[in-house]
């Protein structure tokens, strides 16, 4: 009888992750607040700024929604694989990945997402490359070149896990 009763706390005590999903909902609110003044600068001053400050002002607001997708993608596929499902009616708008994201594939989704975030965060560099020092620019492109390797690995990682699970003949499965 305790162990059924722990077990139960154990399992209910996912829902102490909702709150921590719906805080990301705030933080994506923040987001799309700095998203839209970054907007409002680039507009404001379209006729005066340099085509290299343009380009690094849209490069932000790639970036900023790049993290909101990925906020998003977080947010979804973590409430339904560790708290409950989602429940989308018949007709409504669904996300076609809903449900269709394990924690491993969220893993290299993120991942993904980390590396393509640092991308443009080192081609904003570049943009800027006159004005960055020679050691911090590397520094710049190992820690990219870090990221770059831990996705592949993660990858490369999740593959072998999962090649057991998989017939001979299978093709592995394209998320």
């Amino acid at each position: 009888m305790l162990e059924r009763l722990i077990e139960r706390l154990l399992y209910a005590s996912r829902w102490l992750l909702a709150p921590v999903y719906l805080a990301l909902s705030l933080v994506l609110i923040a987001l799309a607040v700095k998203f839209f003044q970054e907007i409002y600068h680039l507009f404001a001053h379209i006729w005066t700024m340099s085509e290299s400050d343009m380009v690094l002002r849209i490069l932000a607001l790639i970036d900023l929604s790049l993290v909101g997708s990925l906020l998003v993608m977080v947010m979804f596929s973590g409430y339904e694989n560790f708290v409950s499902r989602i429940d989308v009616r018949e007709g409504d708008d669904q996300l076609d990945w809903l449900g269709k994201l394990d924690a491993g594939t969220l893993k290299l989704k993120v991942a993904a997402s980390i590396v393509a975030i640092s991308s443009i965060h080192l081609l904003q560099v570049f943009v800027n490359i006159p004005q960055i020092e020679s050691e911090k620019l590397k520094w710049y492109v190992i820690i990219h070149l870090t990221f770059v390797v831990s996705a592949l690995l993660m990858g490369i990682l999740d593959r072998i896990s999962f090649a057991s699970h998989r017939e001979p003949g299978d093709k592995p499965v394209r998320h």
